[in-house]
């Protein structure tokens, strides 16, 4: 059976918290005259798609095509030890009864270990693909706050919201600051800047 390595969305990985203008009320001050409420307008809100900006970031295109290929090279072990594993079991379903019962049991011996060494290889690989992905996902995400932040600072905006497309019936294109954050991080962090590290994607579960 193929067994495959593939990305994964990131939004599961990594939520950025929401941008707001909003401050802090300041403490209550006794005795004082409660002041006339303030004539407050309606909230401006914009919204990100978070997995484009990380993906197509000129950084995320670059850490996110490195992981690929760690990706690929994975793929290719994992489908060497399946047809290891697959060669085994057909040798003993085409050999299995002119065996003795000494080499039948050595045989299928062979079978249970290299299915175990598979099975592991498969945790072991999905631990350290998703470590990697967490690390680079949060790491751009990190140096990507301060430049939402920004935006939204120079917009005059309340909010920026995630795009959700299970609560998003509609978005007007306008509100979207997706393009906006790319290109501000982009100027931001070249890609010809520190080189970052590699993360991966999980083993997709055969």
């Amino acid at each position: 059976m193929s067994r495959r390595v593939v990305l994964n969305s990131l939004s599961a990985a990594f939520l950025l918290p929401v941008i707001g203008m909003a401050q802090n009320p300041p403490a209550q001050q006794p005795q004082a005259a409660a002041p006339a409420p303030a004539v407050v307008g309606p909230a401006k809100i914009a919204w990100l798609n978070l997995d484009q900006a990380l993906y197509t970031c000129e950084e995320g295109k670059r850490e996110f095509g490195e992981m690929q290929k760690f990706v690929e090279k994975k793929n290719a072990e994992l489908e060497a030890l399946t047809k290891e594993s697959e060669t085994l079991k057909n040798q003993l379903k085409v050999q299995g009864a002119k065996l003795t019962d000494e080499a039948r049991a050595d045989l299928e011996e062979q079978i249970e270990l290299k299915d175990t060494s598979l099975q592991r290889f498969q945790q072991d690989t999905q631990k350290e693909i998703d470590s990697r992905r967490v690390r680079t996902t949060n790491m751009i995400g990190r140096k990507m706050l301060p430049v939402i932040e920004k935006i939204a600072k120079e917009k005059g905006l309340s909010a920026i919201l995630y795009i959700n497309p299970a609560r998003d019936a509609y978005l007007d294109p306008a509100l979207v600051v997706t393009d906006e954050v790319i290109k501000a991080y982009n100027q931001a962090y070249p890609v010809g800047s520190a080189k970052t590290a590699t993360p991966a994607a999980p083993i997709k579960k055969p």
